[in-house]
C-alpha cells in the first residue's frame, strides 16, 4: 500500500442492517458504515426470473444508500430462497417459518443473492454493477420436533427461507454446493470479483 492510496481512503457503505452481512465484511477486514434503506427485502414471488429480481433489489438498495453521499463505494445485497418453485423471503411469524421449513425438508433448494456496487464521486453516481450468486443447499429430512425446536429459537424470523446456516440452522443442513457466504447473505468471492473488475482490491480498500 502506498502513502495516500485513494483506495485506502475510499469510504465503504453497506446498504443493509443485516448483522450477518456486516459480520462477513468485518471478517475480511473491511472498515465500513452500515446504512439501512427503505427498500424492502425480497418476499413472495420474484416472478419468472428470481436472479434478475434480486439483482434489481440489490441495486435499488445500493442506490438508496448512495443518495446524499459525496464520495464512496456502496455495497447492496438482497437474498431469496427458492424451493419447489416458490420464492421464500422472511417468514411473517412462527407458523409461516414452520411452513417454509416443512417445504424445504428433505429437499434441495437454491439460495440466490443479488449483489450490487455503486461508486459515487463528487456527489454523482460514477458507475454501478450488479450480479447474482447461486448456492444449492440440501436439508435433511426434518421431524416435527426438529421444526418446532428450531422455530422456538426465534432464529427463523429475520432470515430468508426461515433459517440461518451460520447458527443453529446448520443442524438442518445435510449438504451445500457453492458459496457458503452466499447462504449467510453476502457472497464474498463474487464481491472480490466485482471489485476486481473496477480495479479495486479488498486488501487496500478502507484501510486508512
Amino acid at each position: 500500500m502506498t502513502p495516500g492510496d485513494p483506495q485506502a481512503r475510499l469510504r465503504i457503505i453497506l446498504a443493509s442492517a443485516s448483522p450477518r452481512r456486516a459480520a462477513l465484511l468485518r471478517q475480511i477486514g473491511l472498515a465500513f458504515t452500515a446504512v439501512a434503506t427503505d427498500v424492502e427485502d425480497s418476499a413472495g414471488s420474484p416472478g419468472p426470473d428470481p436472479a434478475a429480481h434480486v439483482e434489481h433489489a440489490a441495486l435499488a438498495k445500493a442506490r438508496g444508500a448512495a443518495g446524499g453521499l459525496d464520495d464512496g463505494l456502496v455495497i447492496g445485497a438482497d437474498t431469496v430462497v427458492v424451493g419447489e418453485g416458490e420464492a421464500l423471503g422472511k417468514p411473517r411469524d412462527g407458523d409461516d417459518a414452520a411452513r417454509m421449513l416443512r417445504r424445504l425438508s428433505g429437499r434441495t433448494h437454491e439460495v440466490l443473492t443479488g449483489l450490487a456496487l455503486v461508486q459515487v464521486a463528487g456527489a454523482a453516481e460514477r458507475r454501478a454493477q450488479a450480479g447474482c450468486e447461486r448456492t444449492r443447499v440440501t436439508f435433511r429430512q426434518l421431524s416435527d420436533d426438529d421444526i418446532a425446536a428450531y422455530v422456538a429459537t426465534g432464529e427463523p424470523l429475520d432470515k430468508a427461507g426461515g433459517y440461518g446456516i451460520q447458527e443453529r440452522g446448520a443442524l438442518l443442513v445435510s449438504g451445500i454446493e457453492g458459496c457458503y457466504a452466499n447462504v449467510v447473505g453476502l457472497p464474498i468471492a463474487r464481491l472480490v470479483t466485482m471489485l476486481g473488475e473496477w480495479g479495486l482490491s479488498p486488501w487496500r480498500l478502507g484501510r486508512e
